[in-house]
């Protein structure tokens, strides 16, 4: 263990480069993955953490203790749930293979030997809140074989108000060219069928809450059903949204309610509501 005092301004990235030579950038990256740099006590992960003259870093050396870099909201020897945030991919795509929560949850359990995880279901990159993984090709298939009957329900930052307060939207989704979505109100043949259950929570000046259960699971279907019903989800420019009070999409993956795929038992899991979207409703949020 060594300890150091800052002595100028600088992002933690920087200042571990400078202050940790010849040490490899990977190795300090891996190192801050790790948990092994502290900073006034404090366990960073964050490589652009902002450092400030007088700060105490604190480096651990020797094997360290894997840290869960998502947060993990349940986990058993079938399952595993984590808290994904907004901006983060579920799995890799062909332009990002590594910076996924499949990837960053696989690497937390292969350094704690603990095998791996396989993909249930995904949430859009801008999506955050609930996502679950099987740790087992067997848990994954009684999963998605039951999907339909789990319930999943999210929570929306809208602009206005559905009317009416209460209902369902049912129509068919296709992709277009440029990777949107179009509704379609008829089946057409490369379009599928969509239903989403909504219901009004609150609802103040320019926003409101919205709590939406899905009963299938389309690409974009939240995003698009909403814009059909006039209330677009905050920071959804691609669907007719205005506004952006949160920097961010407007949508929060809330609750899933299933069948534990081993022992049947019903299981509830929630994710808070992020504080980025909950600064916008303000009181909305206590009723």
């Amino acid at each position: 263990m060594s300890s150091h005092v800052v002595k100028a301004d600088r992002p933690l990235l920087a200042w571990l480069l400078e202050s940790l030579t010849p040490m490899s950038r990977s190795k300090i990256k891996q190192m801050l993955k790790h948990g092994q740099i502290s900073v006034n006590g404090q366990p960073i992960t964050q490589f652009d953490h902002p450092l400030q003259a007088g700060d105490r870093v604190i480096v651990q050396g020797g094997k360290p203790e894997p840290v869960a870099i998502l947060p993990i909201v349940y986990q058993d020897d079938d399952l595993i749930a984590i808290d994904k945030p907004a901006g983060l991919l579920s799995v890799a795509t062909d332009e990002e293979k590594l910076d996924t929560a499949f990837a960053q949850l696989n690497d937390y359990l292969a350094a704690k030997k603990e095998g791996r995880v396989y993909v249930v279901h995904r949430l859009d990159r801008d999506t955050s809140g609930l996502l679950l993984f099987a740790r087992s090709p067997a848990a994954r298939d009684k999963l998605q074989s039951t999907w339909p009957s789990v319930v999943k329900s999210y929570l929306a930052v809208v602009e206005g108000s559905p009317s009416p307060a209460k209902g369902t939207v049912r129509n068919y989704l296709s992709e277009r060219k440029d990777l949107l979505v179009k509704s379609h109100p008829f089946a057409i043949p490369e379009a599928k069928e969509a239903v989403t259950h909504y219901r009004l929570l609150h609802s103040y000046e320019r926003y409101s809450l919205v709590e939406v259960i899905l009963e299938t699971g389309r690409k974009h279907q939240i995003r698009v059903h909403l814009k059909g019903l006039g209330c677009p989800v905050i920071g959804d420019q691609p669907y007719g949204s205005k506004s952006n009070p949160s920097n961010r999409l407007g949508l929060h993956a809330w609750r899933l309610a299933f069948d534990h795929p081993s022992t049947g038992k019903p299981i509830e899991l929630e994710s808070p509501f992020p504080k980025a979207l909950n600064k916008v409703i303000g009181w909305l949020m206590k009723g």
